[in-house]
């Protein structure tokens, strides 16, 4: 009990304190991980779209892998872009195995197949002949993809809340890649490892209660705008 609360200390004071190491950490973290929740909406909704509402060959494997994938671990993830990345790698040349954009790709990776996954269940859950009724009434192809993602508005930000907050308490994958450096890729979940390992229990413990109000305060907007009724 002490160290909990030790730990509440500990995270007031850090805040408080204007820490300019906890405050770069902070940013850090939240740049990366949004970046890649931003890349994964951009490839996975249309993804997702493509997959609830087409019929081609494949189809039931495509969404079977799709959802194979929302439950990959992280760390096999981590070890794939690793040996991508890595100079003997494929991608060596690139030079990016230890930055944030290293980061950001093996963070992409982890949550495109929950995006794709809740973008094609929330479509799915559509009428089926919707799109064409849309279209008979008049509506162009970009008003009827409008009118179809406000419909499936709870589905979709379910969509982003759930891949942002696969990433940004994810830790294996972002250790293996990022290399967790001290002012260059460290962010709150290999910052809690680091100051774990050295026995700093309070100090992990105020980083771990950081990184659970940072996600409740983007989960808390993201639900706000989700439950918003129209009018």
């Amino acid at each position: 009990m002490n160290d909990f609360i030790g730990g509440f200390r500990e995270a007031a004071r850090l805040l408080a304190g204007g820490n300019a190491e906890l405050y770069g950490i902070i940013g850090r973290t939240l740049l990366i991980s949004s970046a890649a929740t931003l890349c994964s909406i951009v490839v996975g909704v249309p993804l997702g779209y493509a997959v609830a509402r087409g019929r081609f060959a494949g189809r039931t494997f495509l969404l079977s892998a799709v959802n194979t994938g929302m439950g990959m671990p992280p760390v096999v993830v981590g070890l794939v872009v690793w040996l991508l990345l890595a100079r003997s790698g494929p991608l060596g040349g690139l030079e990016l195995i230890y930055t944030k954009r290293a980061m950001v790709l093996a963070q992409f990776i982890i949550s495109l197949p929950l995006v794709v996954g809740f973008t094609a269940a929330s479509i799915q859950a559509l009428p089926a002949q919707l799109p064409d009724l849309l279209a008979m009434l008049g509506a162009s192809r970009l008003r009827v993809l409008w009118l179809i993602s406000r419909e499936a508005r709870l589905g979709l930000l379910a969509a982003v809340m759930a891949g942002f907050g696969a990433i940004v308490s994810e830790v294996g994958a972002s250790m293996m890649v990022g290399g967790n450096l001290q002012g260059s890729t460290r962010v709150l979940t290999t910052a809690i490892v680091t100051t774990t390992s050295r026995g700093e229990v309070p100090l992990a413990l105020a980083l771990g209660l950081i990184l659970l109000t940072l996600s409740f305060a983007v989960n808390i907007l993201l639900t706000t705008l989700q439950q918003r009724r129209d009018g």
